[in-house]
């Protein structure tokens, strides 16, 4: 995939709010490694980033490892998505992490994890999901 079209798949309108960039893809581990900075934005009063938005991150990077899993010819479609908050999420650089546990013909388990740029473990999430066609997008252009 060139970096025209890697950025254009990575470049929707939330992508770039999350300031989402691909970092590698483990094929055999079928894991993605994405960067994102949470702008300050996110942050609550209580000087987090706030959990939706936590959800936000750990839901992109699950479905791009499923993406990137499919060559691109799927994209999940989740059922449900479970979180766990493990330390407060700064607003700035993080680093998600997502794979593909298990992928069947009607159904998927995915896996995130969400890191400062220390590697300290910030949240993780898993999700069941339905792998769909991917949809394709149009042209910013047109």
């Amino acid at each position: 995939m060139t970096d025209q079209a890697q950025h254009h798949a990575l470049g929707a309108a939330h992508a770039e709010l999350m300031g989402v960039e691909f970092d590698s893809f483990d094929r055999e581990r079928e894991e993605i490694t994405l960067r994102f900075r949470a702008p300050d934005s996110f942050i609550t009063p209580r000087g987090s980033v706030q959990g939706g938005l936590i959800a936000g991150f750990l839901d992109e990077v699950m479905g791009w490892a499923h993406v990137w899993a499919t060559d691109h010819a799927e994209a999940p479609l989740n059922l449900d998505l479970t979180m766990t908050i493990l330390k407060p999420v700064p607003a700035g650089p993080l680093v998600g992490k997502g794979r593909v546990i298990k992928r069947g013909r009607r159904v998927i388990f995915l896996e995130g994890e969400l890191f400062d740029p220390a590697g300290t473990l910030l949240a993780r999430a898993t999700s069941t999901a339905i792998p769909t066609p991917r949809p394709v997008a149009a042209s910013r252009d047109s």
